[in-house]
């Protein structure tokens, strides 16, 4: 089985551009994070400077993503992985876009979460949170050692089923609330856009599972 050295051949730096790359996805997913809890904490100055340092974060893994994707075809690097890597780096980039988008709506649509919903809303952050993690852990084994991607790809699932299970509960406490339909739909839509970020992992997690096995046939 080919060590990260063998995979990429002449560039060890490449592999250091794409820890710095899943860093910033993992940072993040953090943001995102802080983010929810300082909207649902109705803190707007502390929620505006994770909205900013998210931005930097996903303009960063563009930036870096761009550069490892010119590095692969510039230098004939990895050709029998080439495909699975640039499509596990453009998996990996939606993961912090979704986190980035997340926390546009809330800042555009500004939806009214009463205080018996937020910790709901705020678990549910937690939950995809921690299968980004994950899945961060899962992508840094696959450059370094690829048998161990499973170990952490149950944890993308399982964080991903919590997240839908926490997400299923906040909408039906949103419909049992005494308020108009209209703010009903709005909040079950904004537990639909936290929970996204646990389903953008988990589409990291699949295509992992694939790469990881024809990497080690």
């Amino acid at each position: 089985m080919a060590s990260a050295s063998m995979l990429f051949g002449r560039t060890r730096q490449l592999v250091a551009q794409i820890d710095v790359f899943l860093d910033a996805v993992s940072q993040g997913a953090v943001v995102f994070r802080q983010g929810v809890g300082d909207y649902l904490s109705r803190n707007p100055s502390e929620f505006q400077c994770r909205l900013n340092a998210i931005d930097e974060l996903e303009s960063r893994a563009d930036t870096i993503r761009r550069e490892v994707e010119n590095q692969l075809y510039s230098y004939s690097l990895i050709p029998e992985n080439r495909g699975d890597v640039l499509a596990l780096l453009e998996t990996l980039d939606d993961v912090i876009d979704t986190a980035k988008r997340t926390l546009c709506e809330f800042a555009v649509e500004t939806p009214d979460i009463p205080e018996d919903l937020a910790s709901g809303y705020l678990a549910l952050a937690d939950a995809s949170v921690q299968a980004v993690e994950a899945v961060v852990l899962a992508a840094r084994a696959f450059f370094r050692d690829v048998r161990s991607v499973k170990d952490h790809l149950h944890k993308v699932k399982f964080w991903e089923r919590e997240a839908d299970r926490i997400g299923e509960r906040v909408k039906r406490q949103a419909f049992g609330l005494s308020v108009d339909l209209s703010r009903k739909i709005h909040l079950r839509y904004f537990a639909l856009h936290v929970g996204n970020l646990s389903d953008a992992a988990e589409r990291v997690a699949d295509r992992l599972a694939i790469y990881s096995i024809k990497r080690s046939l």
